[in-house]
Parts: C-alpha cells; structure tokens; sequence
C-alpha cells in the first residue's frame, strides 16, 4: 500500500504544477485581452468611417471599379483566413477553419476558383497537412498585430483585386475570422471585403440638398472620383483587415483565457479526487497495521496462555 500512496503523491505533485502553469496563462490571456478591447474600440471608427466615404462616393458617381463593381460571373475569388499561431485556446482555430472550409465549399459549389491566404501557424499548419496550396501566409503577430502586419497581409490581396482575372486577379475578397462579441462568446464570421455590400455598409452622414423630388449628397470629387476610390481602396482593405486582426486577437485571448480557467478548475477537481484516494490508502494501510498488531498480539497471548498451562 506505500508504493500506490507514493504513486498517488506523484500525481498530486505533477497536476498540481500543471496547475499553477494553467492559472498563470489565464492571468496573461485576461490580462491582454482588456488592451485586445481597447485596440479594437479605437479601430472600429475610423474603420467605419472610412467604408462610409467609401460608400458615399460610389454611391455618387458612375465610376465603375473595383471597390464597388459587381462582376457578372465571377470565377476567381480570395479568400483571407485569420487563426493563431500558438495553441492552448480551446476550439478558436479549429472553428474559425471551419468556417473557412464551409464557406470555400459554398464558393466552389458556384463556380468559382478559391485562393487562400492564412494568418496563423494554425491555419498553415492544417493547410499543409491536408496538401491544400496557400497563396500566401504570415505567422508570428496573431495575439498583438499591428497596424503594419495588416498592410503586409493587405497588399498581396489588393494587388489580386487590381488584376485581371486573366492576370491571376481575383474578382471577389472574403475574410474569415473570429468576431469579439463579449468575454464569453466569440464567432467566427465570413464577410465579403470586395466588391463592397451597401447594404452592409454604415451610412455615409453628408448634408444633402434636394433637386426635385431627389436628395443628393454634397459632395465633390478631386481630382475625379476614379482617383478618389484608388486612393481609398488600399486604405479601405488595411483598415477591414487589421480590425479583423484586433477583434480575432481579443477573441484568441478571451478563447486562452476561457479554456485556462477549465483547465484549472479540472486539475482541482482531479487533486481533490487523487487526494480523496491517497488519504483513503493511507487509512487502509493504517488499519492493516492496526491488524496486525492486533493479530500479533493476539497471537502472544495465546501462546502464551498455553506455555502457563
């Protein structure tokens, strides 16, 4: 019985520092995910913003371009996946993936041929074991991108838009990342960058005049509204993707953060219930001690009752 007691006290020791490592990651992972928050808050209205006057001169021009024009049959489509490069986070990546892959399904199932561009070891990792080609990918700044990591990953994806699809351009762009909605619940979402949804986009505020029965915008374009959407694309794409990146990070952390907590409350339920079964072989081996003293005793006196008679 000492032997399974050592045993059990070895366990109790190892689960123990597994705990203190688990406790420590989910301090971190809290600890960042607040700075996540406050990137994410300052991003999103200039990110807004920026969709807003870009929604306001398409709306007010008859510039075809690639900002804004839907292309009849679109055959060749990128499609920009954000996951992490470390683990330890539960389900993050692998949902985020799965929205991905559910997503390339439905764009193959209409035709269209899929690029990939991915964000994160984990997504290069699943990539590449399954032997899926990878136009691009970057690694190495998913829990703290900033603002020149998104224009890194946002510059092949508008030189793709630029192109002719006969040039290996790309008629639509698609993100797919995991949505910060609170500290409990993060979604994986796909959104559609390019050509641009006006109906998904915020409302451009303009003071309006009224020319008959219509309310046009005040606005005026220099040197034309052509130059004006050039200039805004590549502001418009880095803007979507780093917000993209911040809320994806502020999601990894609350994910770390979350699977930490359970990892830590599983080690203390698994000390308890080893503790439980160390303190029980203890009292066994007690009380077979007891016994055989008892036993032991027993036994002397009757030998030595019978060396009396």
């Amino acid at each position: 019985m000492g032997a399974q007691i050592r045993v059990y006290k070895r366990r109790i020791k190892s689960v123990t520092a597994t705990k203190k490592i688990t406790k420590a990651m989910e301090m971190i992972a809290a600890s960042r995910i607040i700075k996540a928050q406050r990137k994410v808050e300052a991003s999103t209205p200039y990110a807004d913003e920026l969709t807003a006057a870009v929604t306001a001169v398409a709306q007010t021009s008859e510039v075809k371009h690639a900002l804004t024009t839907e292309v009849e049959r679109p055959v060749r489509v990128a499609v920009l996946l954000i996951t992490s490069d470390r683990g330890l986070a539960g389900g993050y990546s692998s949902n985020a993936i799965k929205a991905a892959d559910s997503l390339t399904a439905r764009l193959v199932s209409e035709g269209k041929q899929v690029d990939s561009y991915i964000v994160g070891r984990k997504g290069v990792a699943y990539y590449a074991f399954r032997e899926r080609t990878v136009q691009r990918s970057w690694t190495g700044f998913t829990d703290s991108p900033t603002y020149a990591d998104a224009k890194a990953v946002a510059e092949p994806l508008i030189a793709s838009i630029e192109k002719s699809t006969a040039d290996g351009g790309v008629d639509e762009l698609h993100i797919v990342f995991t949505e910060f909605v609170s500290m409990m619940t993060q979604t994986p979402v796909d959104r559609r960058m390019l050509p641009l949804s006006f109906e998904h986009t915020a409302e451009a505020s303009a003071e309006v005049f009224v020319k008959g029965n219509e309310a046009r915008p005040l606005y005026d374009f220099e040197p034309s509204a052509e130059r004006v959407l050039d200039a805004l694309l590549p502001r418009y794409v880095e803007s979507r993707v780093y917000n993209a990146l911040l809320q994806a990070a502020a999601s990894e952390h609350a994910a770390r953060r979350r699977a930490m907590k359970s990892a830590t409350d599983n080690a203390e339920d698994l000390i308890k219930s080893l503790t439980r079964l160390a303190n029980a072989a203890r009292q066994a081996d007690i009380t077979q001690e007891i016994s055989e003293i008892v036993g032991g005793a027993s036994a002397l006196a009757d030998a030595t009752a019978g060396s009396d008679r």
